[in-house]
């Protein structure tokens, strides 16, 4: 039985319309402040972008993408300008993400906008940089245009890998049997389980932070 390549026929001949919108509801629930550490966002992504099997799905699911991590990522920013350093102290930060909040400000103080984008290809750090950008008082005309950028990138690289993968499931399952493919998904399953370990820890600690009290940047609007 071809079960990957079933699973992939059957992805794929899922309304395109409600697919997408799950994917784009996913995005923006994992950028928004807190929903971040609860929606597999960049998991749904992966699986979704397997279904974009021809360039009009590739667009249609990179330009809903994109617009959903930008909305998502503006209401974390105006969760940030409303309540302020405060979020800092809030249960939510201080259980799933204080140091990854104190790594996102310390950036934001050298970088401002730049951090904004690059913190997009962060785990974790990507959830709390909006929040923490409007917090420390980076101007939204300065926040925008990054975060839609890093959204862009993001959506793309994620997109194409998605895709790469879906069609080398489909190679590779024709030249196995069953159980070998098996062994190979449960494998492959490990190695993915650890490399997503790794890059959250690196991630954590690849930003030195030399501040941990939330600063001004850029005071004028």
């Amino acid at each position: 039985m071809a079960l990957v390549t079933d699973l992939l026929n059957w992805l794929q001949s899922l309304p395109e319309p409600g697919l997408v919108a799950a994917t784009g509801g996913l995005v923006f629930a994992e950028c928004t402040i807190g929903l971040g550490f609860i929606a597999p966002g960049e998991s749904g992504l992966l699986i979704a972008a397997t279904t974009a099997t021809s360039v009009s799905r590739f667009l249609t699911l990179w330009a809903v993408v994109t617009v959903c991590a930008a909305l998502g990522d503006s209401l974390g920013y105006a969760i940030g300008k409303r309540f302020g350093p405060r979020l800092r102290e809030t249960k939510l930060i201080r259980k799933y993400g204080l140091d990854a909040w104190d790594k996102a400000t310390g950036v934001l103080e050298r970088r401002g906008a730049w951090a904004v984008f690059f913190a997009r290809f962060l785990p974790v750090i990507r959830t709390l940089t909006p929040a923490a950008s409007g917090t420390s008082g980076l101007p939204f005309r300065k926040f925008l245009p990054a975060a839609a950028a890093g959204a862009a990138c993001w959506s793309a690289i994620h997109i194409g890998i998605g895709a790469a993968l879906g069609e080398a499931a489909k190679k590779v399952e024709g030249v196995l049997n069953t159980g070998g493919l098996v062994i190979v998904g449960v494998l492959v399953g490990v190695a993915v389980f650890f490399l997503m370990r790794y890059k959250k820890k690196k991630a954590l600690a690849a930003v030195p932070v030399e501040d941990a009290t939330p600063a001004k940047v850029g005071a004028e609007d």
